[in-house]
């Protein structure tokens, strides 16, 4: 399956607001979004793209030949790595995983083939899933089953994995989704039984919350004045943190001192909770979870 882009139109018609402009996607992929905002600026504007995935970067070099186009192999905690020349007009983020990394069993995300207990999303890091199995106690791993997952029946899913991985039960992504399956007892119909907690492992392996805030801060210091920051998020521990990120500074001064209490817009809301059209989410069903939030800094 290809990666489609999510909120393709909606995102960069947000983003663009100086077709000569500076921009970032700070999220590559396999750059659908980049080729919209290639196709969108003029040939005086210039569009930095980041990605720490090697095959995102391989197939950049491979595809992309533009010339006002440039891509550094980072993830977006390291944007200021990029040494952008300028204050940037827009920087776009899409949290999601690229789909090729669910539809390459190698890689070690999926639970419908099976595949090597893996999941890094940066090759170069050392930590695969099978390190974090080996070492991890059952309470450690109902917590970030429960966390970064949503899942309520942690508990009972932890013991079962690491149960099963001692006895030598676990040696692939099949295994471990079958051991998951067999222990849950409340599963919806729209999503594998599997699901939250393998996002939770991915999440927690690849420290992508962490990564997230970090990137979003060194995001408001590059952009300029009436420039545009896109978020693009798919589950509630991202969206929580964009919003938190760019919510107004309160300063409240003690009873003694005769000021009111201030608060801080840096930035304004352009788009809140924006969700992808019904059209969009009859071709593409990984977008069903998608929320778009855009703010532009004053």
């Amino acid at each position: 399956m290809l990666h489609s882009p999510v909120m393709l139109e909606e995102s960069i018609d947000f983003l663009i607001t100086n077709p000569s402009g500076l921009y970032i996607d700070a999220t590559f992929g396999r750059g659908g979004h980049s080729r919209k905002i290639l196709d969108s600026i003029s040939k005086d504007g210039m569009l930095l793209a980041i990605d720490k995935d090697d095959e995102a970067i391989r197939f950049a070099k491979e595809n992309f030949q533009d010339k006002n186009f440039l891509i550094k192999h980072a993830g977006f905690e390291d944007l200021d790595s990029i040494n952008a020349p300028k204050k940037v007009d827009g920087i776009l983020f899409d949290f999601g995983l690229c789909s090729t990394h669910y539809d390459d069993p190698s890689r070690g995300f999926s639970f419908n083939e099976a595949g090597p207990l893996d999941m890094r999303i940066d090759t170069r890091q050392s930590k695969k899933l099978e390190d974090l199995l080996k070492t991890i106690d059952t309470k450690t791993l109902s917590d970030i089953i429960f966390q970064y997952g949503d899942e309520k029946e942690s508990r009972k899913i932890s013991k079962a994995i690491t149960d099963s991985y001692m006895d030598g039960k676990i040696s692939n992504t099949i295994d471990l989704a079958e051991t998951i399956k067999n222990v849950k007892t409340k599963s919806s119909r729209k999503i594998h039984p599997a699901t939250k907690t393998f996002q939770a492992l991915r999440i927690y392996l690849n420290d992508e919350i962490n990564n997230l805030k970090t990137g979003l801060n060194k995001s408001k210091e590059l952009i300029k004045p009436g420039g545009r920051i896109v978020c693009i998020s798919f589950h509630s521990l991202e969206d929580r943190s964009v919003k938190k990120s760019f919510a107004p500074t309160k300063i409240s001064y003690p009873k003694e001192i005769p000021l009111n209490n201030e608060v801080i817009k840096h930035f304004k809301v352009i788009a809140k909770k924006v969700r992808p059209k019904s059209s969009e989410l009859k071709r593409n069903r990984r977008s069903r979870s998608a929320i778009m939030r855009v703010f532009e800094k004053t």
